[in-house]
């Protein structure tokens, strides 16, 4: 486990390792730093303390206020430089072995020109991209804006990179072949200023050196005074014949969060990554060209010697540029070859052609989604996309130049990883890297947000197709024929043995004279030789598949173990699960017996009330709750006066020798008889109705009582 010399002190957002290994570049989204892998300070069990230095200190605040660190990267043919893009549009070049702190070459990006308005996302670099092993690709650097806007910085190269001598010669001659005979004036000038580079930056090329056997060529510090590179763009889109604008179902929403460039053969593809989900590929309709705004000065550090120590320039885009791309039409098979050849030389960015659009159908969120492009680095054809909701894989089928007859064949997209999640604008991997192996085969090694790591590894560029065995028609023959097909044939084939003369010119020859012993040691030496050399080539071919035949069977073993431990356990559980399922059965019927039993009941057939009598019910509780309630009283206050009034009839009755109910002669009297068997007959009333309430009462009880039940 690599650990820095000190605390970092900010979140590290991206990892990358330089060329030949010797350093890590550390980025979070205000700083910069480099860990020497090779440089240990300590060590400590499995933790390796190794030196790390802060970059670019001096521009990067300390505070994360200020210019944020959009994307670093290293330089592909340099082990010692790699770029940085940053918020204000600034695109600098480090150099690890000179100065960690100001960097090498500074561009900044000026994509309007002055005293325009525009859109404020034309203005705000997202990512870059380095050209490939192609032409005037390998100098140039592709900036992407965040409303979808490509722009071309070219000729950029790192001082003291080594570059292929034969690829600079071709660049060189095609420039003098082309621009210098043409009658136009602007060809001729920028031929001249690309030649003037090239000579200056590569001095091989215009010396005759005595050594020819020379491959590499290292780029010398250069830069035009007076002159400064062009910020070449918008790239626009091939113009169709009828000229029509581009249709919504060509275009992509949200703003540009990706970008990546890729080298397929003839072609040079760009893929921009949208933040709703979609994937915009395009490739050069021409080739790159290196491009000056002439009386621009550049802004150059020269040391006591007068050697170029950095280089700092305003890089502003052309106007006439884009307009003359608005205008541009595919040439016509009858077209002039002279007005192809200067256009070559014109110095305008090349058209875009548009290959395809790839959605990913990822979840709709009110942010855009986070996207990462990767390229994979034995198929050119072949990139990865990383986003939220997992890793997928997009393969290219049709290239204008490469493959033409792939015309109708749209890009697929396979899932490599799923991770379930539908919040698309999460980030979901933390680092991502590609590693090749010497079978053909590539490994992608990620680690995840949470801290997990996986692996995932792709076999070969086509998968082969399972081998179907049939054994009525098919021999031994036939399929150990197919199993030894690893192995080239050539070796399988023999060795072609060598052409020896007929024998009518060799019975001439005796074998005691100096003639056919000189003979005879001649082809024993090249029947030697030969054979020896293909037992050499049979010993490197066996020596290499050892290893990778020893790693497929353990792999075999492996899984095949797996498998045995899978039925074992699968047999060890098929008791447990069959008891289970007996279980589950004596419950479901059970449950029957328990469902069956309550439809017997008598609330069961039971039916809801209707509306009607759901009033009836309410009408009876109101009549429960308040009218019974004052019947009772009144019943009770006309039992109280009953006994009031019958209490003092008595009383009178015994001392003067009247009857109970008859009124006292002598005196007023207070109730008639009349009264008094009205009163006796409406409390008898009043019982009988009591009782009846009462009655009826219970019974709307107890069909309360049925339907609660």
């Amino acid at each position: 486990m690599l650990m820095p010399e000190t605390d970092l002190g900010y979140k590290v957002t991206h990892l990358s390792l330089n060329t030949d290994g010797s350093s890590l570049l550390l980025a979070g989204s205000h700083n910069i730093s480099i860990l020497y892998v090779h440089e240990r300070v300590s060590e400590d069990g499995d933790k390796v303390i190794c030196r790390t230095v802060p970059v670019a200190s001096q521009i990067l605040p300390s505070n994360n206020d200020g210019i944020k660190v959009l994307q670093t990267s290293w330089h592909p043919f340099s082990s010692s430089h790699f770029g940085v893009l940053t918020s204000d549009a600034v695109f600098r070049l480090f150099d690890l072995s000179f100065d960690l702190e100001q960097p090498e070459q500074e561009f900044y990006l000026q994509p309007i020109l002055p005293g325009k308005c525009q859109n404020a996302s034309s203005i705000c670099p997202v990512a870059f991209s380095y050209g490939s092993d192609h032409l005037w690709d390998r100098f140039s650097v592709f900036i992407l804006f965040s409303d979808g806007s490509i722009f071309v910085l070219c000729p950029i190269v790192p001082f003291g990179s080594d570059y292929n001598k034969k690829h600079i010669q071709e660049i060189y001659e095609d420039v003098n072949s082309f621009g210098l005979k043409s009658s136009n004036q602007n060809v001729v000038t920028n031929s001249r200023l690309a030649i003037a580079w090239l000579e200056a930056t590569f001095p091989d090329l215009s010396r005759q050196p005595a050594d020819n056997s020379a491959l590499m060529s290292r780029a010398h510090p250069y830069a035009s005074l007076d002159d400064s590179l062009t910020l070449q763009g918008p790239l626009c889109r091939v113009c169709e014949e009828n000229n029509e604008p581009e249709s919504k179902s060509n275009s992509c929403e949200g703003k540009a969060v990706g970008f990546v460039y890729s080298s397929v053969g003839k072609d040079s593809i760009l893929v921009t990554a949208w933040g709703s989900g979609q994937l915009q590929i395009d490739a050069l309709a021409d080739e790159i060209q290196p491009q000056w705004s002439i009386g621009i000065p550049t802004r150059l550090n020269v040391d006591s010697h007068g050697q170029i120590k950095s280089v700092a320039m305003i890089c502003d885009s052309n106007s006439e540029d884009s307009w003359a791309m608005r205008s541009y039409r595919p040439s016509s098979t009858g077209s002039n070859v002279k007005s192809n050849t200067d256009a070559v030389w014109m110095g305008h960015s090349p058209p875009l052609l548009r290959l395809a659009i790839v959605d990913l159908a990822l979840a709709k969120t009110s942010n855009d989604s986070s996207l990462s492009l990767f390229l994979d680095p034995l198929v050119p054809e072949r990139f990865y996309c990383a986003h939220g909701g997992g890793l997928d894989m997009v393969t290219l089928h049709f290239l204008p130049f490469s493959y033409p007859e792939m015309a109708s064949t749209p890009p697929s997209v396979h899932p490599i990883l799923t991770t379930g999640n539908n919040e698309a604008n999460s980030p979901f991997l933390s680092g991502f890297v590609t590693i090749a192996d010497a079978y053909g085969h590539v490994q992608l090694v990620s680690i995840t947000c949470p801290g997990e790591c996986f692996v995932v590894e792709m076999k070969g560029w086509k998968e082969p197709t399972p081998l179907q065995l049939d054994i009525d028609s098919k021999s031994i023959k036939d399929v150990e024929s197919f199993t030894t097909g690893m192995i080239s044939k050539e070796l399988i084939a023999g060795p072609d043995p060598p052409i020896v003369p007929s024998s009518s010119s060799l019975r001439s020859l005796t074998p005691d004279s100096i003639e056919g012993k000189s003979t005879l040691h001649h082809y024993i030496k090249v029947f030697h030789e030969y054979y020896v050399e293909y037992g050499h080539k049979v010993f490197i071919e066996l020596k290499e598949h050892g290893d990778y035949l020893k790693t497929e069977i353990e792999d075999k073993q492996k899984r095949l173990q797996a498998v045995k431990q899978s039925l074992l356990s699968i047999e060890a559980k098929d008791q447990d699960i069959n008891n289970r399922i007996n279980r589950a059965f004596k419950v479901y019927n059970l449950l029957e017996k328990r469902i069956e039993g309550f439809k017997i009941l008598p609330a069961a057939n039971k039916k809801p009330l209707s509306q009607a009598e759901q009033e009836f019910k309410a009408q009876l509780d109101r009549f429960a709750d308040v009218e019974l309630d004052a019947l009772r009283s009144s019943i009770t206050a006309l039992s109280a006066r009953m006994k009031r009034f019958a209490h003092p009839a008595i009383g009178s009755a015994a001392g003067t020798g009247m009857s109970t109910w008859q009124t006292p002669k002598v005196g007023r009297s207070h109730v008639s008889d009349s009264q008094m068997s009205l009163l006796k007959s409406s409390l008898e009333k009043l019982s009988l109705l009591n009782e009846e309430n009462n009655v009826k009462l219970r019974l709307i009880e107890h069909e309360l009582k049925n339907q609660e039940q």
